[in-house]
């Protein structure tokens, strides 16, 4: 498996290749257990002064986790869900703490899983394809890999509604608004990109580095003020807010959030909710017994299945409408089910 990620020391700095193109870079349970294995081996040599990660070919960074496993996995109670989980999110709380300059080469697809693997460093740095989402909600799923740490943050301080956005419809960022958002800290046109790794082999200030080669994306389409609806306590309450707005933009959002998987949005908007209260590996516990509550729930297999399996994009969902979440069911999702972390980390 040791082919699905590529590591190497270029100079002074390690680069990890996610290399899985033809799966856009989709990530495995093996592939989070070497990269875990690179940077903690890197973390210690005065020779690696920063790490690069990008993907292989020129469709994705990482298009997210290999979700029929995990439904396969459910389905047959073999352990291999929860693992993928306690392997990955160990990853994302290593990039999060990790001690020396960690750059993600954002370009192509950035979802799911490969949000977990670059939002959460310091350096962020988008192409002239870069594609971001987190669309979990529409497979009856949450934004997991920290999403409920950092959506909750992105945008104007104090406010949620960004990140509810981005969270409870799955909506889709280019470079320009990623770059507004933070989701991206530099832009770089992808046919710098060579030269920007080059430059990086032996850099003795990264960030001086990183400044040389950012440039101003070109213009992205923006966050309307309507957005605001997404401070509003409940899904129901946000869509009579898109309703009496108006807008062809609004109209928009609400038609994708009646896609969804109402009991997906009704946790979804909670977890956001704690997860803007807590810090990072509070959250992260949160998350895995979050997933594992999903995998007992009719709806992350029946999302899974439209969309993924038989692709007949018709859900049959748990509830018919957002009104019949009850408060309980939702509290149920947020009970303690994972036994104490034997975390991958040490």
């Amino acid at each position: 498996m040791r082919d699905q990620i590529t590591t190497c020391i270029e100079g002074s700095l390690g680069r990890i290749t996610l290399n899985r193109p033809t799966a856009l870079n989709a990530l495995t349970t093996e592939m989070c257990v070497a990269m875990t294995e690179a940077l903690l081996d890197w973390q210690d040599d005065d020779a690696v002064k920063a790490v690069l990660v990008d993907g292989a070919g020129d469709r994705a960074f990482c298009a997210g986790g290999d979700v029929i496993m995990l439904h396969d996995s459910g389905k047959a109670k073999d352990g291999r869900a929860e693992m993928f989980w306690r392997v990955e999110y160990a990853l994302n709380e290593l990039i999060h703490r990790y001690s020396k300059p960690y750059i993600a080469l954002i370009d192509g697809i950035v979802m799911g899983g490969g949000v977990g693997l670059s939002v959460h460093g310091k350096h962020r740095v988008a192409g002239d394809t870069t594609l971001f989402a987190m669309p979990e909600t529409g497979i009856g799923y949450f934004p997991d890999v920290g999403g409920t740490y950092f959506l909750p943050r992105l945008g104007h301080s104090g406010s949620l509604a960004v990140g509810n956005w981005l969270g409870l419809t799955g909506a889709r960022l280019g470079p320009a608004d990623c770059v507004t958002l933070g989701v991206a800290t530099h832009f770089v046109p992808t046919n710098a990109h060579d030269a920007l790794i080059a430059a990086l082999r032996n850099a003795d200030d990264v960030e001086a580095v990183l400044a040389d080669f950012n440039e101003t994306s070109p213009e992205g389409a923006g966050i309307p003020e309507a957005v605001a609806a997404f401070e509003k306590a409940t899904v129901s309450d946000i869509l009579k807010a898109l309703d009496a707005e108006g807008s062809d933009w609004s109209a928009l959002q609400a038609k994708l959030l009646r896609r969804k998987s109402p009991m997906a949005l009704a946790t979804t908007l909670e977890a956001l909710r704690r997860g803007a209260a807590l810090d990072f590996r509070q959250v992260m516990t949160q998350e895995l017994d979050l997933s594992l509550n999903f995998l007992t729930i009719q709806d992350f297999y029946e999302g899974i299945r439209a969309q993924l399996i038989d692709k007949d994009r018709n859900p049959g969902w748990s509830h018919d409408a957002l009104d019949a979440v009850t408060d309980a069911q939702i509290e149920r999702m947020f009970r303690q089910t994972a036994k104490p972390r034997q975390e991958f980390l040490p």
